[in-house]
């Protein structure tokens, strides 16, 4: 026969933090938030590129001179395996020309 076990619950008040966005709760420090955010916008823009251009992650990485693995990272999202210098680079190689444009913050 088993027997009910008797819980009691605490409640603690837990402290609600907001942030300007979802790179800001994720990183340490503005510059490193400035530096995922500019990664995963590059990496949206490629992605968009090769849909609208219909090419297979084989033909979208001979274009790019990267490997097929290499571009199935970046089509998923993985912003952590790329630095701003790849991407400037794919992009680059894809015949698109990269702006980055300084705002106030």
């Amino acid at each position: 026969m088993k027997t009910a076990k008797s819980t009691t619950s605490k409640r603690t008040a837990l402290a609600v933090e907001s942030y300007a966005s979802v790179w800001d709760a994720l990183t340490d420090t503005p510059e490193q938030a400035a530096n995922l955010r500019a990664r995963s916008e590059l990496m949206r823009q490629i992605t968009a590129i090769v849909k609208e251009s219909n090419w297979t992650q084989t033909e979208a990485a001979q274009r790019c001179g990267v490997t097929q693995p290499r571009m199935n990272d970046l089509l998923r999202g993985r912003v952590s395996r790329f630095s701003l210098d790849a991407l400037v680079n794919i992009a680059t190689a894809m015949g698109r020309a990269v702006h980055f444009e300084l705002q106030t913050a």
